[in-house]
């Protein structure tokens, strides 16, 4: 079995901890590198439940992509989330280990991943990396389908490739409008939306996507929105790391026993949608204004 350090340092080869961005806080939470190493589980979310499967499956490492602690702390208490999930990996011998924003930017990153997931064929990064002469690195990827699709048919056939989810996946556009080339972008994305205008993609399929962001971007140009669940835009890299992470395995002889969990750690839980063809007394519809009479002397119109 390898020591933790040597996994630990293989890993870094896949997602260079000095890739992240400035903010981030990537690398190892917890672990004693002299410890070794026979089972990874690869998960989204370090958090209990997650922590939990590592302890049942009998791991000696837990590998995640979002951190753990983003931001400094004063306390591992125990009887703190965090602190509790510290506890857990520590009492078990489990090493926790973090590829964020580094895994995000790798070639192949977090967004290959999701255009893997969804078949389509990538063309190049959307937020190219400065630092790699290559041009192949960098956030996001701008992608073409095979067959073109309308919009509402893309977002269907999203809904049908990415993990399920309470949330689904929301459109905003045109619905019969055709779309023959997609930006991605795994995670939060409405960050990019400059380098999405400037490459002149028909939709953008990203996670996260807030009102005034999402209009301001709708107002400007005609593009449309495919918004899906944050961890279901991400989890697709939990298997495309498994697969790299089984290729080093065998490249140094470790016999690593690589997992992938399939709990679903998105925070939502249900999702309860009106039908937007059906009429409503207490509900003004798209485009109507309000008569005269109904508005309320002093109130903001």
């Amino acid at each position: 079995m390898p020591a933790l350090s040597d996994v630990l340092t293989a890993l870094d080869t896949l997602w260079p901890p000095e890739r992240a961005e400035d903010w981030d806080a990537v690398g190892t939470v917890c672990g004693d590198p002299s410890d070794h190493v026979d089972r990874v589980l690869i998960a989204v979310d370090p958090v209990q439940e997650i922590a939990d499967e590592a302890v049942e499956l009998g791991a000696q490492l837990l590998l995640t992509h979002h951190p753990l602690y983003l931001r400094g702390t004063t306390t591992v208490a125990a009887d703190t989330f965090k602190g509790r999930v510290v506890h857990t990996l520590i009492r078990n011998g489990i090493a926790l280990q973090v590829a964020h924003t580094n895994a995000d930017r790798a070639d192949p990153g977090v967004s290959d991943a999701l255009a893997g997931a969804l078949g389509l064929r990538i063309t190049g990064p959307l937020v190219p990396d400065p630092d790699d002469p290559a041009g192949r690195r960098g956030l996001g990827r701008i992608c073409e389908l095979d067959q073109p699709l309308t919009v509402a048919e893309f977002a269907a056939y999203a809904a049908a490739r990415l993990p399920a989810t309470a949330q689904g996946v929301r459109a905003a556009g045109d619905p019969d409008r055709p779309v023959r080339t997609v930006a991605v972008c795994g995670g939060s994305g409405d960050s990019l939306f400059p380098a999405v205008r400037a490459a002149g993609v028909d939709a953008y399929l990203t996670a996260d996507l807030r009102h005034h962001p999402a209009s301001e971007a709708r107002e400007q140009s005609p593009l449309a929105l495919v918004d899906a669940a944050h961890w279901a835009t991400e989890w697709p890299w939990c298997e495309q790391a498994a697969t790299q992470l089984d290729a080093l395995s065998d490249r140094h002889g470790w016999d690593l026993r690589v997992h992938v969990s399939h709990r679903v750690t998105d925070p939502w839980s249900a999702h309860a949608a009106a039908d937007p063809a059906r009429p409503s007394s207490t509900t003004p519809h798209r485009g109507a204004a309000r008569a005269p009479s109904e508005v309320t002397p002093g109130a903001p119109n």
